[in-house]
């Protein structure tokens, strides 16, 4: 089942896409590859693979280990990771805009649109 973002309905459902996506709502913890991989919704192999890539253009960084597991995180101390991240957040609100709007009201009061990065 593919993971329903906005993020990735625009801009493609490729491995490294879901990573980044995963990563930039769960920027909090660090994960180990097959965490990773189950979340993002790849196959462990394409982790292991992109894995390369990631630490190479400095993506994410090694945190820890755990036991056999190493854990990883996104790089938020990048300036490439930092402005993708804008990306990203510019990406999800275009694609709001072009919805009709979804607001929560309560008691009558105004409706607020709500979205992952004012929660």
């Amino acid at each position: 089942m593919e993971p329903k973002s906005l993020f990735l309905k625009r801009e493609g459902f490729t491995s490294k896409n879901k990573i980044l996506n995963f990563l930039i709502i769960a920027q909090d913890f660090d994960y180990s590859l097959k965490d990773l991989a189950n979340f993002s919704g790849i196959s462990y192999p394409c982790m292991k693979q992109l894995k390369k890539d990631l630490i190479k253009n400095n993506w994410i960084v090694h945190t820890r280990n755990v036991g056999k597991a190493q854990m990883y995180k996104l790089n938020i101390n990048s300036k490439k990771v930092q402005k993708f991240i804008e990306f990203y957040w510019s990406v999800i609100e275009s694609a709001q805009d072009d919805k009709p709007s979804s607001s929560y009201t309560h008691s009558g009061t105004q409706g607020v649109s709500i979205s992952a990065r004012n929660i």
